[in-house]
């Protein structure tokens, strides 16, 4: 097969779909992949590195796009690299589809099969090729919202863990999946006071076996939700839906009665946001005000530690491309069902529900289509 490695064009997205080692093995197993140079010089991956592994530098996006049947991306098309798919390309990525209504238009009148990384599941139920993404993000949400906590950028001037004889930072997860579980590290190793909010037991249970009395734990319900938020300096939403948007949990009269100068990371801004206040923003401008609160709601946060996420990404994707490419999608798909249950949009239908709900396109079960 033909793979194609364009290089990111979303605002201060330096990752890349596929490292030299990556090229390297698909390669070795007979394909020809072609990067678009400089894909991968942001995150110390030269073309020269990329040439050794056995790819074919071409010179832009259109061109990889021209000669490639499976395109290999990090972050989501954008318009322009939309407006060179056609019926005969396979698209692998992250899409958050679902609170997209004009990508998912464009998507489906292009006649790709587009393969969602964020709704591959696993034997567990579990999404394998979200999770890398997820830890980079859980922890990074407390390095930013300890950032934007200092006064100079418009926090309450706290800092996370405080000092000796100054209380910590009081720090409200909401979620206790991925994103937030390893938020809780960070802000429980900083020293902050941290709150935890789920709706499944077992998971709160987990949390207390592991961290015991060094947190606190709550069902989640709009009053622990209430109290919880608007008694925090810091707010990490992590809430997530597999392939829908994101549920508002946190209502405008809760950012209204929080303190002035506290901080939301809305982690789910990917899939729309977890805030009624939340808008996707870029990492040349992170954060807005909103009643006196800071929202940090960069859409490509992992994009920051491009070569850290880059290379957790390939661990996760590089077994998947690889059987797309050996097999051909359809056979690849009928082959793993985790595999199908990534299939958003195929040949200009929408096979995914939580997606085809959002967006008023019509479902297409993929086991009829494939």
């Amino acid at each position: 097969m033909k793979i194609g490695v364009p290089k990111e064009i979303k605002n201060h997205e330096y990752r890349v779909g596929m490292t030299p080692a990556a090229v390297h093995e698909l390669c070795g197993h007979g394909h020809t992949v072609y990067v678009q140079a400089d894909a991968g010089a942001g995150i110390g991956f030269s073309d020269e590195q990329y040439r050794r592994a056995g790819a074919e530098i071409v010179d832009d996006g259109p061109s990889v796009f021209a000669a490639a049947q499976m395109i290999v991306k990090v972050k989501e098309p954008q318009p322009d690299e939309r407006s060179l798919l056609t019926p005969d390309h396979l698209l692998f990525t992250y899409l958050h589809l679902a609170p997209d209504q004009v990508q998912t238009d464009d998507l489906v009148e292009s006649g790709a099969t587009c393969i969602a990384y964020e709704t591959v599941t696993d034997r567990h139920g579990r999404l394998p090729l979200l999770a890398p993404m997820s830890e980079v993000a859980g922890r990074m949400s407390i390095q930013a919202g300890a950032h934007c906590l200092e006064k100079s950028l418009g926090g309450r001037g706290v800092l996370l863990g405080g000092v000796p004889g100054v209380s910590p930072a009081r720090v409200a997860i909401v979620g206790g999946g991925v994103v937030g579980q390893n938020a809780l590290a960070m802000a429980v190793g900083l020293g902050a006071q941290v709150t935890v909010l789920d709706r499944n037991m077992d998971v709160l249970r987990e949390l207390d076996h592991l961290y015991g009395n060094r947190v606190s734990t709550l069902f989640s319900t709009a009053a622990t939700l209430q109290e919880a938020v608007t008694e925090a300096d810091l707010v990490i939403g992590g809430v997530l839906i597999p392939g829908a948007s994101a549920p508002k949990l946190i209502t405008r009269e809760m950012i209204r009665a929080m303190p002035e100068g506290s901080v939301i990371v809305d982690v789910a801004i990917d899939q729309g946001g977890c805030t009624e206040t939340s808008k996707p923003t870029t990492h040349d401008a992170p954060t807005y005000v909103v009643d006196g609160v800071v929202h940090y709601c960069v859409a490509n946060m992992p994009g920051a530690v491009a070569r850290t996420s880059t290379l957790a990404l390939n661990n996760v994707t590089l077994p998947f491309i690889a059987a797309l490419a050996d097999k051909g999608p359809e056979q690849a798909m009928k082959d793993d069902a985790h595999l199908l249950a990534g299939l958003n949009v195929y040949r200009g239908r929408v096979t995914h529900k939580h997606v085809a709900e959002a967006t008023g396109h019509a479902y297409c079960d993929p086991e009829s289509l494939i």
